[in-house]
């Protein structure tokens, strides 16, 4: 592995022609969640955000399932971790947990290349809540996903409930944390959560492959912009929007990208991008 990438243990990272390959790597446990595996992520997509070179992240699952959601190991370790004999410094280190959980996933939401996730198999619980901070989803057709939180008895509280109302319509976002019910691949196309469908996972991987290499191929300024626009469009008005905009671009519209871009286009080549 190369020296630049950090050593992680429970993900694997490549990066080849200026894509990030990130994969959930406990597939004995179908890729669940436990502890190293949170603070892992953080670490992985901080150093995506931080590496020029990364023009665009693919977070896949290795074996059959994406994700499994949060190891139930952790999950019944809790109450432990945050015992005190005083009940509101419990209750305190309890919501600093839920925080810091939140942060490993915002993690990859602040990244500023642009994250396609690749789904096959299980997409439950927490893999929602993951899956729902990338900026696009595939899915192979034996995807299934689920927001199971409600069938341990518990409020999903690391994005989901506040992402998937914004990704598909509201109604059917409450049903999903209501009922806690499986959905398969074409029902999360038909109602956008995912982007397309793929026949198996081998097409599934190829497919989203030719996706992240053609955003690798664009300008990593004018990407890192239409990501950071369209994050905040998406959280604030239309003219605080348009204001945004006119103030990024005041600032990035007259850069060497652009020069190359038209030179590009006058030479009837490809344009060439440093990182």
């Amino acid at each position: 592995m190369d020296a630049s990438l950090p050593s992680l243990s429970t993900l694997g990272l490549a990066l080849r022609d200026g894509v990030a390959e990130i994969c959930l790597h406990r597939p004995e446990r179908s890729n669940a969640l436990n502890e190293a595996m949170w603070q892992e992520l953080r670490t992985a997509f901080q150093w995506a955000d931080a590496t020029p070179a990364v023009r665009a992240v693919v977070l896949g699952g290795s074996g059959r399932n994406f994700c499994a959601g949060i190891d139930l190991a952790m999950l019944a370790g809790v109450a432990g971790r945050v015992a005190s004999v005083d009940a509101a410094r419990s209750r305190e280190a309890l919501r600093r947990l839920i925080l810091d959980l939140q942060d490993c996933l915002n993690a990859v939401e602040r990244c500023r290349k642009p994250v396609l996730a690749a789904i096959q198999g299980a997409c439950i619980g927490g893999a929602l809540d993951l899956v729902t901070c990338c900026d696009m989803r595939y899915a192979a057709a034996d995807a299934r996903f689920s927001v199971r939180e409600i069938d341990v008895g518990m409020t999903a509280d690391v994005g989901t409930l506040q992402r998937l109302p914004r990704l598909v319509p509201e109604g059917v976002a409450r049903e999903l944390a209501y009922t806690g019910r499986d959905f398969p691949a074409d029902e999360a196309c038909a109602m956008g959560l995912v982007n397309r469908v793929f026949a198996t996972p081998e097409a599934l991987a190829e497919g989203v492959s030719v996706i992240a290499r053609q955003i690798a191929g664009k300008s990593p300024l004018a990407i890192r912009g239409t990501k950071e626009m369209l994050n905040y469009a998406r959280d604030h008005s239309v003219a605080d929007g348009l204001n945004y905009v006119a103030t990024w671009n005041a600032a990035m519209l007259m850069s060497a990208d652009l020069d190359e871009a038209m030179r590009a286009a006058r030479e009837q080549r490809p344009p060439v991008f440093a990182d």
